[in-house]
C-alpha cells in the first residue's frame, strides 16, 4: 500500500491489522530519528546509516529507498517468519519501494491510496501537527510526482471516509485470496466431485 504523506496509510494499515489476524504489517527500517512516542521494532527498526549500510552489502534487504533524505527498507527475514506463519504481508511503503517488490518473485498487490482533495491533504499534516513547515512544504512540493505513479498499482482508493476506505481495502484482500490461482488445495477439492 502506497500514498502521499497524510493520505492515511498508516492509520488505514492499522485498521487492517485489527480487522484481519492473517494480515501482519511488516515493519520497516529506517535511518531517520524515532519520534515521540515511536517504539523501537514496534513502528520501525531504527538503523544508525553504517547498519543500514552492512544490510545493503549483505543483500539482507527485499526492498529499499531514499525517502524525504533518509532510508527506508523491508528485511527480507522479517518477511520469511510472517510467510512461515501463514500470513499475509501488508507493506506500508512508497513507490520506489513498491517497484522493486513487483520486481521481485513475491505475489504483489498493490493498493494506492489518494485523499480526497489537496487541500484535504493539507488539512490532515497540519492534524498531525508531526512536521516542522519546512518539513511540510517539502512533503507538498513531492505530493504530484508520488500520486502520478497511482497508475503503476493494481487499485486506487480514495481516503474521502476511513471506514469506507478499510471496507474497500478489505474487499480487495477478499477478492485476492479467493483469486484460482491462490487456492492451493482447490484442485483436491474438484477431484473429490470426479471420483
Amino acid at each position: 500500500m502506497s500514498s502521499p504523506s497524510g493520505a492515511g496509510k498508516t492509520s488505514i494499515s492499522k485498521q487492517l491489522i485489527k480487522k484481519d489476524k492473517s494480515i501482519a504489517l511488516s515493519v520497516s527500517c529506517t535511518t531517520r530519528p524515532r519520534r515521540t512516542g515511536e517504539i523501537h521494532k514496534k513502528d520501525y527498526i531504527f538503523l544508525s546509516d553504517y547498519q543500514f549500510n552492512i544490510n545493503i552489502k549483505r543483500k539482507n534487504f527485499l526492498e529499499f529507498a531514499n525517502v524525504f533524505g533518509f532510508r527506508y527498507g523491508t528485511l527480507k527475514k522479517t518477511i520469511n517468519n510472517f510467510f512461515n506463519k501463514k500470513k499475509d504481508v501488508l507493506f506500508d511503503i512508497d513507490w520506489q519501494g513498491y517497484q522493486q517488490l513487483k520486481q521481485s518473485n513475491l505475489e504483489v498487490v498493490g493498493i494506492f491510496i489518494l485523499p480526497p482533495s489537496k487541500k484535504e491533504l493539507i488539512k490532515r499534516l497540519r492534524t498531525r501537527a508531526r512536521d516542522t513547515n519546512k518539513e511540510m512544504k517539502k512533503r507538498m512540493n513531492l505530493v504530484q510526482n508520488e500520486i502520478s505513479h497511482f497508475p503503476e498499482y493494481d487499485y486506487v482508493v480514495i481516503n474521502e471516509d476511513l471506514e469506507i476506505c478499510v471496507s474497500q481495502i478489505m474487499n480487495i484482500i477478499k477478492s485476492e485470496r479467493l483469486k484460482r490461482y491462490r487456492l492451493i488445495n482447490l484442485t483436491k477439492f474438484v477431484n473429490k466431485f470426479r471420483a
